[in-house]
């Protein structure tokens, strides 16, 4: 779990928003820009989140993804973002040497991957309306664009998965115009990373693994990847990836980081 803070000073005025969906809840952080147009923004992102959600639930017997599982719909009878998350999906998959998965107990279930990209793209369309910065945090997933004021970067904490309340670090944005933080673990939603070679629960060393990386679609992939992984493993194949940073907390309260990590605190 994440939660994005900006230090108020010289900050321009915030639009905030926090938004139930997906089983989760989204908050929204933006700054600058035109204020009638952020609010346009803010209003189709959380639109976009619940269509997300329409089209994506693996608990909704209605949803496109239900009924393609069931063999009823094709992917080009889906809607065109059901083609785009299965594309990412596949790639994740093939980077991962197959710990990523877009099946569960032998049926597709995206949803490993669709709450990291459903965050990243209401972050980006908040941008793209003009904001200068932009805060999306999803269940703990955050995708940080631009600043939240002159010379003031977006920083993150992340929960301690051993100590409730507590912080295990605050991860700073501080020159990236990118930056997302991602969490897989057992602290709030338990045993719930699949094992792709049993298609069960994923059983490792490992309470939590926080990636940070530019974007919060693949840090959420890499992040429930190396879960799976386990603590060694995981740690060597995040430590082989371009522009990933990572922090790795083991049950015995031993912490393990990637070797850049330390540049990101603060």
């Amino acid at each position: 779990m994440a939660e994005s803070v900006a230090d108020p000073a010289q900050a321009p005025a915030a639009v905030r928003h926090v938004e139930e969906v997906m089983g989760t809840v989204f908050s929204f952080d933006v700054r600058g820009g035109d204020p009638e147009a952020v609010r346009v923004a803010l209003t189709e992102a959380v639109a976009g989140l619940h269509r997300v959600d329409e089209v994506f639930s693996t608990y909704r017997e209605s949803s496109e993804i239900s009924r393609l599982g069931r063999g009823e719909l094709t992917v080009e009878e889906c809607a065109p973002e059901v083609a785009e998350v299965l594309a990412l999906g596949e790639e994740a998959a093939r980077l991962s040497d197959g710990w990523f998965s877009t099946s569960y107990e032998g049926r597709l279930d995206p949803t490993g991957i669709v709450k990291g990209w459903a965050v990243e793209r209401a972050a980006r369309r908040l941008a793209a309306a003009g904001a200068s910065g932009a805060s999306v945090n999803g269940g703990g997933d955050v995708q940080l664009l631009g600043v939240p004021g002159p010379q003031r970067p977006w920083r993150v904490g992340v929960s301690d998965p051993l100590r409730p309340g507590g912080l295990a670090a605050v991860i700073s944005a501080a020159g990236a115009s990118e930056l997302a933080v991602a969490t897989s673990g057992t602290a709030e939603r338990g045993a719930h990373v699949v094992d792709p070679r049993t298609g069960r629960s994923a059983v490792t060393d490992l309470v939590a693994v926080t990636v940070v990386a530019p974007t919060v679609t693949w840090a959420d992939c890499w992040a429930t990847a190396a879960f799976a992984m386990g603590s060694r493993a995981g740690l060597r194949w995040l430590e082989s990836l371009p522009d990933v940073e990572a922090l790795l907390i083991t049950a015995g309260d031993e912490v393990r980081c990637t070797g850049g990590l330390a540049a990101r605190l603060g």
